[in-house]
């Protein structure tokens, strides 16, 4: 079902849709910085409106700050939080070597 490299392609669309980037998806790399100087420029207003769409999209939860920026820092990191989320669900590969 998924791949890890869908799974990021998925996040990136979930985000230039739910936070009005003016970029296209395929622009957002895997571990671009999402936060801070020289990464994508999201705030906190983005931040929050992200754990949201998550939490909508995957049932993940993301309960604390210090949490959110921990998993909130690449595509990279988000998708490997929604693949440990889900358990390895079928077709999620446990391995971040797969893309």
């Amino acid at each position: 079902m998924n791949t890890t490299t869908t799974l990021k392609s998925e996040i990136k669309r979930l985000m230039v849709e739910n936070l009005m980037l003016q970029t296209t998806a395929d622009q957002i790399g895997d571990d671009q910085a999402l936060f801070g100087p020289g990464g994508l420029g999201l705030d906190s207003v983005d931040a929050l409106q992200l754990v949201v769409a998550l939490d909508k999209q995957y049932q993940l939860k993301i309960p604390d700050p210090g949490t959110a920026r921990r998993i909130l820092q690449t595509v990279t990191t988000i998708a490997e939080a929604v693949r440990d989320h889900l358990g390895g669900a079928p077709g999620i590969p446990a391995s971040p070597s797969d893309g």
